[in-house]
């Protein structure tokens, strides 16, 4: 528990390993997590082995709140939509 405050204080760092693990717990691709940092390319490059994968063009990560009905049918648009990157 500690360790879950100091990285959210900013006062410890993640391994790629624990970054894969919150990933994995989130069931969040590890890439959205290193989406937003203050890293360079190259270094995300370094840190995933050269696998840095962002959004295809055309595609962006959302977060919303919606009534039920609505939060049912975003489920189906982002369950296409994962369909279709994994075709491209």
């Amino acid at each position: 528990m500690g360790f879950i405050c100091d990285l959210t204080n900013g006062k410890s760092n993640p391994s790629l390993r624990i970054m894969e693990q919150i990933a994995d717990a989130l069931d969040t691709p590890l890439p959205a997590l290193l989406e937003e940092t203050d890293l360079d390319r190259q270094s995300l490059e370094a840190l995933t082995g050269g696998k840095l994968r962002g959004l295809a063009e055309g595609y962006e990560r959302v977060s919303l709140i919606l009534p039920s009905h609505q939060a049912f049918i975003a489920r189906q648009w982002a369950k296409e939509a994962k369909e279709q990157l994994k075709k491209n």
